[in-house]
């Protein structure tokens, strides 16, 4: 006798959280998401339905399968996966959770999800994230977006986050946490100096350039010992 679980028939869609990067397609018209695990290599829209990455034929969420969307219940614990090095700059999304699903311990693995809200953290600078600039990676026809502020972004393809909504479409919202404004994440140099300060970089530019010119006074010094010998 096999044991199953009893079926659940919400009155409407479970709320799910999990982490993944947004990406622009390469003519610029269209936007959406990669995930961080399984199935990473499939970019999705804000309204998808799952397929099964190992290509057999069933439904997902396949029972004997790993194949479907997972999210997981709390926010903390998808925040907290970014805080790996290669997940920094990915985004946390809230999602519906739509069609069949399977409930475990700590989330869900289902068949279709509505993105509802997407939270980008900071620029890699500490400033609030004002846009979403190429990576530096991507998929085939997709290129990898990553919070920044309009500084560090400068001379990158980007978009807003307004834009960015905007493209991805089926009403998401996209919105900035964490960081400062950019204006304090320049530190002294976006701020005015007073002569303290100012004496200081000074003090630290001759300090450079005296140990830059001893540098060029070795090298001439040995280049003109080796004619000598010679």
């Amino acid at each position: 006798m096999r044991l199953r679980l009893p079926a659940e028939r919400p009155t409407e869609p479970p709320t799910g959280y999990k982490i993944a990067h947004p990406v622009l397609s390469v003519d610029g018209t269209r936007a959406g998401f990669t995930g961080v695990s399984l199935g990473g290599a499939l970019p999705y829209g804000v309204l998808a339905e799952a397929s099964c990455v190992y290509g057999r034929r069933h439904r997902p969420p396949a029972r004997l399968c790993d194949c479907g969307f997972h999210c997981v219940h709390d926010r903390a614990a998808a925040d907290a996966l970014r805080c790996t090095a290669e997940h920094r700059t990915a985004l946390l999304l809230e999602v519906s959770v739509l069609g069949t699903y399977i409930r475990f311990e700590r989330g869900f693995r289902y068949a279709r999800q509505r993105v509802r809200t997407a939270t980008a953290g900071p620029c890699a600078c500490g400033a609030t994230a004002a846009l979403l600039a190429d990576a530096g990676w991507g998929r085939p026809g997709w290129r990898a977006l990553a919070p920044g502020c309009a500084g560090c972004a400068r001379g990158r393809t980007s978009v807003t986050l307004a834009e960015f909504a905007r493209l991805a479409g089926e009403g998401l919202r996209v919105r900035a946490d964490g960081g400062v404004p950019a204006a304090a994440a320049l530190g002294p140099a976006g701020a005015e100096l007073g002569v303290p300060e100012l004496v200081a970089e000074a003090a630290l530019l001759q300090a450079r350039l005296d140990w830059f010119q001893s540098q060029l006074a070795r090298l001439g010094d040995r280049g003109t010992g080796s004619a000598d010998k010679g």
